[in-house]
């Protein structure tokens, strides 16, 4: 409940927590969104639970918060298996690899995030693990040394990546099915925002839902998160109540802009334009220019610039096109000058 003042009580507080846990859908039907790969990876399910064995494996690609972990999630959910959650960097030796395969019950699904950054010993052990569902465990040492096979149960392998390149070339070809999760549009966005906002119990209108859609950079995570924060300032400012005049007020607070462009987007641009005349500029250069890992800049904030044309790599660097300076409202003459 709120206070006299408006402010968050604990008990409200506690409530939000319970209600953003119901967030993420369970069930495929529950799943807005990636209708062909959705349906895909249905039929998968349906034909593994007819033979009752397990799903083969998957891998599942693209950027941040598209719904790779909830995916993997409601696989576990329709498989009737429990999931396992681990992540690339955490594994750091073969014995802690060897931890997680070994509790695994059959048919269950083991989801590793980051796949991509399992050090190659871990990597070479997960190699049995899925292709023959055994682990080789080596004890002793010199000519005394005993190599332990240790059976598996049959299980699944869900890995996520936001960097498929960077996944070696015999990990990639044991996966039965690699899908790449991309952006949503804007219709699909708003579906989820208004599921969302029932979830929430929140009073929204179809136009603030398709606003705060529209700001949401085609990714559910960020879409949930801009309703959380509009849903703040509506409960403090106003009455609660979410209209397009409350989702605009709060979006322009937040700094998210029409196109979905946040602060750190804009200064991306405008260092490319300001500074370098439109480019080309190295990737480095500009890591140190904004003061950001350049890994942050690759899997963050260029895969949307690029996807919705504000941004062109080329073999020389980076460069802004013309919708970045028609959106800024630079005219490219003036540009040149600086």
């Amino acid at each position: 409940m709120a206070d006299e003042r408006g402010a968050l009580t604990p008990d409200k507080v506690e409530d939000d927590r319970g209600f953003d846990l119901t967030l993420r859908p369970a069930r495929f039907a529950d799943y807005v969104g990636q209708a062909k790969l959705k349906e895909n990876l249905r039929i998968f399910v349906d034909a593994a639970n007819r033979r009752d064995g397990a799903l083969d494996h998957v891998l599942f690609c693209g950027p941040p918060g598209l719904g790779k972990t909830t995916m993997a999630c409601i696989l576990a959910t329709e498989l009737g298996s429990n999931l396992v959650m681990a992540s690339g960097p955490a594994i750091e030796h073969k014995g802690q690899l060897a931890a997680l395969l070994t509790k695994l019950s059959r048919r269950d699904v083991l989801f590793i995030d980051e796949i991509h950054r399992l050090t190659p010993v871990v990597e070479e052990n997960l190699y049995t693990a899925i292709e023959d569902f055994r682990i080789d465990i080596v004890q002793g040492e010199g000519p005394y040394a005993t190599t332990l096979q240790l059976p598996l149960q049959p299980f699944t392998l869900v890995g996520a990546t936001t960097r498929t390149g960077l996944l070696t070339s015999p990990l990639l070809s044991r996966f039965g099915y690699v899908a790449r999760i991309d952006y949503y549009p804007t219709e699909e966005l708003t579906a989820i925002v208004e599921r969302s906002a029932g979830l929430l119990k929140l009073q929204t209108s179809h136009d603030a839902a398709t606003e705060i859609a529209k700001r949401s950079r085609g990714t559910p995570r960020i879409a949930n998160r801009l309703l959380r924060r509009t849903r703040d300032f509506a409960e403090v400012l106003s009455d609660g109540r979410i209209d397009l005049k409350a989702a605009h007020d709060a979006l322009d607070r937040l700094d998210v802009d029409s196109a979905g462009l946040d602060e750190m987007d804009r200064r991306f641009l405008r260092i490319v334009i300001d500074h370098y005349k439109g480019g080309p500029v190295g990737i480095e250069t500009l890591a140190a220019a904004l003061s950001e890992p350049r890994d942050t800049l690759e899997d963050v904030y260029e895969p949307f610039l690029l996807q919705q044309g504000f941004l062109a790599r080329t073999a020389r660097g980076r460069m802004a096109t013309d919708k970045a300076y028609e959106h800024l409202g630079i005219k490219q003459h003036q540009a040149r000058l600086l």
